[in-house]
């Protein structure tokens, strides 16, 4: 056995190797987050009526999928990981639009 291997084994007998973004694309994302959310609280200060909730809720994606696919390494995962969220966001999707369908049709 081979004590100098510091990488896991996955089934298939592949060695997996962790990819982790530099500093930089760190900080990056990071100050991009911090602009997204200047952004929302400068549109909360704006009437925007009804398309506040969808303005906020688009800003709210964006800033989600900096945060998966950077800070919990999504971008660098293999693709059945990516399918699996892929499909949970799909029936997320579906779920909030069959909400409002049922908030835009009630009496």
């Amino acid at each position: 056995m081979d004590t100098n291997n510091h990488h896991d084994e996955h089934n298939d007998g592949h060695i997996a190797e962790a990819h982790h973004p530099s500093y930089g694309v760190n900080i990056l994302v990071w100050i991009g987050l911090l602009s997204l959310t200047a952004v929302t609280v400068a549109v909360a200060g704006i009437n925007l009526g009804s398309l506040a909730l969808t303005v906020a809720l688009i800003i709210a994606t964006v800033k989600s999928l900096f945060v998966v696919n950077f800070f919990m390494h999504v971008k660098f995962d293999n693709k059945v990981v990516k399918i699996f969220i892929g499909v949970c966001m799909l029936i997320f999707v579906i779920v909030l639009i069959l909400t409002f369908f049922d908030l835009t049709f009630r009496f």
